[in-house]
Parts: C-alpha cells; structure tokens; sequence
C-alpha cells in the first residue's frame, strides 16, 4: 500500500498512547486529509485529548510526526531492498511498478507525504519539513541509481523521474484509477533517452 504504514512494534506488546496517535493520525490524514479534528484522532485512537496534549503541543506536530513514523516503512514498500543487485535500470523501475501497484487499490490517495504538504500549504509546517526529507531521499535515490548506470545527467534525470512519480500519483488520483503502465513506460523513454539501457 502506498498509504503510511505503521511503524513495527514488538508482537503482543500493547501499543503505546503515542503509537496509537500516530498510527490514527497517519491513517485518518491520508484517507480523510489535513481537517480531521482533534477529537475524531483522539477517539480513533482511543486517547484523551488531555493524554495528547501531553506528548504533542498541537496537531501540526501529530501530523509531522506521523510522517516523520510512516518514512521507513513507506520507503521499504518502494524501494527495492539493498542486496538487490539487479542494474540500476531495473532498480528505478522497480519504484514505479510499486507506484502502479499501490494506484490500483481502492484506498489510494497519492503519496501520503505530497498529499499533505499540498493540504497545509505552508512550505515551513511541520508536515511540509517532513514531506520534503522524503521526497529528497527518493530523489537520492533515483540519483545514485542513475550515477551507477553513468547517466549523462544523473542529477536532472533524478529529478524527472521524482517528478514523474509525484505526477502520475497525483493522475491517479484525480482520474480515479489506475496508470495501466503509464508510469513505467515513461520512466523507461527517460532511462532511454539518459543512455540508461540495462
């Protein structure tokens, strides 16, 4: 799912107050966006909203941290895994195959962290902050990637294809269904036109 996933917590163990905030706020953000009540997070959580102040001093800062929570699993789901040791063409192709997999579900709702920088508009909230780490370390990603195949420009060619992730997500969204492989066949024209052939 491309939706923010929990964060693992040791099986059997109770969730902790903070857990279950944060695992509400990240499900309730993505599905229902940025104007969801304190309220409805404390009682989808099952907390107080006394408890809640008590961790965080607002619901910006729940929000930057379910984010902040969300990025390792968010990352496992798209990347591939470091003892991959296919070629680079196939390791950036692999992120967009996950893209197109994850548009096809029902519950879809764009990359969790444009979705929320989008909503807060701010480029200085703490979500926004959040949102911007993680689409940097995917566009780090995509350069390393694209440095290993010798790239002709490995920087400009990260940047298209972080571009085109964000795009075709957010086509997903407005259209209501799937890429159909609109995404990996435009990745591959770019892998293509940057000399990046296997």
């Amino acid at each position: 799912m491309m939706k923010p996933m929990p964060a693992s917590t040791t099986p059997g163990a109770p969730a902790s107050t903070r857990d279950r905030l944060l695992d509400a706020a990240a499900e309730l953000f993505y599905r229902e966006g940025v104007g969801v009540g304190i309220e409805a997070l404390c009682r989808r959580a099952g907390v107080s909203k006394r408890s809640m102040y008590q961790l965080f001093a607002s619901k910006d800062e729940v929000m930057a941290a379910s984010l902040e929570r969300s990025a390792p699993a968010y990352q496992a789901f798209l990347l591939p895994p470091a003892a991959d040791d296919r070629p680079p063409r196939a390791r950036i192709l692999h992120v967009f195959e996950r893209l197109e997999e994850a548009a096809a579900a029902p519950d879809f709702r764009g990359c969790p962290y444009v979705a929320a920088a989008v909503e807060v508009k701010s480029p200085e909230h703490p979500a926004s902050l959040v949102a911007r780490r993680s689409k940097d370390a995917l566009t780090a990603f995509f350069q390393q990637e694209a440095e290993r195949a010798g790239a002709k420009d490995p920087t400009l060619l990260a940047r298209q294809l972080t571009i085109v992730f964000d795009g075709a997500g957010a086509r997903a969204v407005v259209q209501a269904q799937g890429l159909d492989g609109l995404a990996v066949a435009t990745v591959g024209a770019l892998l293509d036109g940057a000399g990046i052939h296997s």
